[in-house]
C-alpha cells in the first residue's frame, strides 16, 4: 500500500527478515535458545528491531540459536537444530544457526543474528552466505539478551554485500555504504599467517588459496603478514569471555543447571573460578595487543584470512564423541575469534565452494570501508 501510494519507508520497506532468538520482540516469547528462559516475553522490542520496524522491514519470526549463544557449531539438543544448506547431516554453525538456515533456504532474505566469537560468520561461511560482525559498540545492544556484552555485537547473515549494508543502515538508523564502483584493483590486502593457518583442513585451505589467487588476479596487491600478538590474546579469551559469561549468567544457571546440554553448562563454569585480578590483568594486556594490531595493519584495506579452518561437523558424531565436540568447536570459532579479540568489523564472503569462506578484517568502527571493499572482492570472487 506504502509503494502504491509513493511513500515508501525505505529501499527494505516489505522486505521479510528473521530474528534470532535473543532479540526482545513486545508480546513475544524470546528465549535464546535455553530452556532456563523458557516462557520469557518481553514487553519492548529490541532497539535494533524497532530501527528495522521503522524501515519497513517485517518481522517473519524467530530463529533458533545455540544455547545462550555460546557454541559456534550450532548444535542445540535441548531446543532444536537448525539444518545445514550443503549437508543434511551437517550441523549449520552458530550461534545463529537458524539465521543462517532461514535465508540459506529460501524463507527470509535476511537474517539478523549475534556475533561473540563468530556466531555470524561461522553460520554464514557454512551456508555459503554473507554475514556482517559490527565493531562491539556500533550498533545498539538494547534489548539484546547478552552473553558477553563487552563483545557482543549484531549483525546481518544476507546473500550479498549489498543487502548487508542495508540491513546494517536500517538497524541503525542510518544510510547505506556507497558500494558504486568498488573494485579490487589497486587495493592492498594482507593475508595473515599466524594462528589462522594452522590446523587448517584440506578443503578449506583449497578454497582460500582459490580466492586469494583470483582477488590477485583482479588487480589486488596481497602480501603475507605475521602477527605475534594474535598468538599472545589468543589465550585471554579463555578468561575474558567465560569469565563474563558466567558472570552474566551464573546465577540463572546454577539454579535449573539439569536444563542446560552438558558441554554448554561446562563452557559457562569454566569461567567462575577465575580472579577479578586476572580479568582486569587480561583487558589491559589485549588493548595494548590491539594498539599493535592497529598499527601493523593500517597501511592495508583489509586482512584476509579462512572463515573457518573447518567444514560443518557431523551433528551425530557431536554427540557421542565428546573429544571429537571439543576440538570442532574450539577450531571453528578461532580464526574468528581474531576479529573479536582485536575490536574490528569483519565480513565473510562465500569462495565458491560448499561451506568454506573468506573473512576481511577491516578497522574498528570501519564498516563503510570494509563494505566497499568486500562488494568489490565479492565482485572478484563471483
Amino acid at each position: 500500500a506504502r509503494a502504491e501510494a509513493g511513500v515508501r519507508l525505505g529501499p527494505l520497506d516489505g522486505v521479510p527478515v528473521s530474528w534470532k532468538d535473543l532479540f526482545d520482540s513486545a508480546g513475544v516469547t524470546t528465549e535464546a535458545g535455553s530452556r532456563l528462559l523458557e516462557g520469557r516475553v518481553p514487553g519492548t522490542d529490541a532497539t535494533v528491531l524497532r530501527n528495522a520496524t521503522m524501515a519497513g522491514l517485517v518481522c517473519l519470526g524467530k530463529t533458533h540459536m545455540s544455547e545462550l549463544a555460546f557454541s559456534g557449531i550450532g548444535l542445540n539438543p535441548m531446543a532444536a537444530t537448525s539444518p545445514n544448506i550443503n549437508d543434511a547431516g551437517a550441523v549449520p554453525g552458530g550461534s545463529s544457526s537458524g539465521a543462517a538456515a532461514s535465508v540459506a533456504f529460501d524463507l527470509a532474505a535476511c537474517g539478523i543474528g549475534s556475533d561473540t566469537g563468530g556466531s555470524v560468520r561461522i553460520p554464514s561461511a557454512w551456508n555459503d552466505l554473507v554475514g556482517l560482525k559490527t565493531t562491539s559498540g556500533r550498533v545498539s545492544l538494547g534489548g539484546v539478551v547478552p552473553l558477553c556484552a563487552k563483545f557482543d555485537t549484531v549483525g546481518p547473515l544476507a546473500r550479498s554485500v549489498e543487502d548487508c549494508a542495508l540491513i546494517l543502515a536500517a538497524l541503525e538508523g542510518g544510510q547505506a555504504a556507497d558500494l558504486e564502483g568498488a573494485s579490487v584493483e589497486g587495493m592492498s590486502f594482507a593475508m595473515l599467517e599466524t594462528v589462522v593457518m594452522d590446523d587448517l583442513r584440506e578443503g578449506p585451505r583449497a578454497a582460500y588459496d582459490d580466492a586469494v589467487a583470483r582477488l590477485r588476479a583482479a588487480g589486488a596487491r596481497i602480501e603475507t603478514v605475521s602477527a605475534p600478538e594474535v598468538a599472545e590474546a589468543m589465550p585471554l579469551s579463555g578468561i575474558l569471555f567465560t569469565s563474563e559469561a558466567y558472570g552474566t549468567w551464573g546465577d540463572v544457571i546454577e539454579a535449573a543447571p539439569d536444563k542446560m546440554f552438558p558441554p554448554i553448562l561446562e563452557r559457562f563454569r569454566s569461567g567462575k573460578d577465575f580472579l577479578a585480578a586476572d580479568y582486569v590483568a587480561a583487558w589491559h594486556k589485549l588493548d595494548a595487543l590491539r594498539e599493535i594490531w592497529a598499527a601493523r595493519v593500517a597501511g592495508y584495506d583489509a586482512v584476509l584470512m579462512p572463515t573457518a579452518p573447518n567444514l560443518p561437523p557431523d551433528a551425530a558424531r557431536l554427540m557421542n564423541d565428546d573429544d571429537y565436540y571439543v576440538t570442532e568447536n574450539l577450531l571453528a570459532l578461532r580464526n574468528t575469534r581474531v576479529g573479536n579479540l582485536m575490536g574490528l568489523c569483519a565480513v565473510t564472503l562465500p569462495t565458491s565452494v560448499p561451506s568454506c569462506g573468506i573473512m576481511l578484517c577491516g578497522q574498528a568502527l570501519g564498516e563503510e570501508k570494509l563494505l566497499r571493499v568486500a562488494k568489490a572482492a565479492e565482485t572478484a570472487l563471483a
